[in-house]
């Protein structure tokens, strides 16, 4: 498993990079690892809307499951990652990468206090495991 040093996640297995008041958000690779082959990716958040902490801003799935990414920021909605809906694979490929699901202009950049850094993240993901 693989783990950003530079990123901060949440327990719901989402990333988070942010560059000055942009916040780029995707799934974790646990979170990939757990979907197995994802084959289906829809990012409900469109350019331009206000989008709130805790409120689901994509889908995605696999062939086993079916998952809410959830967004760990508000903030207004700059960029979509439209690739991601005829190559869902990128997901497990390269979810640190290619595979980023939105950019968000940042409305309250405190929120990213409460999210883990990749130690902790790391741990959590480990105490899951077991």
């Amino acid at each position: 498993m693989k783990i950003q040093p530079t990123l901060k996640y949440t327990n719901s297995d989402e990333w988070v990079a942010v560059e000055g008041k942009t916040a780029t958000l995707g799934v974790s690779d646990y979170a990939q690892d757990q979907l197995s082959d994802v084959v289906f990716v829809e990012v409900s958040a469109n350019v331009g809307d206000i989008i709130k902490k805790n409120s689901a801003v994509a889908t995605v799935e696999s062939v086993k499951a079916a998952s809410d990414v959830i967004s760990p920021v508000s903030g207004k909605v700059i960029a979509v990652n439209e690739v991601l809906s005829t190559t869902p694979e990128q997901v497990n490929s390269d979810p640190f990468g290619a595979a980023w699901l939105l950019k968000v202009e940042l409305s309250d950049p405190a929120e990213l206090d409460n999210l883990m850094d990749a130690e902790a993240y790391e741990k959590y993901c480990a105490d899951r495991s077991h």
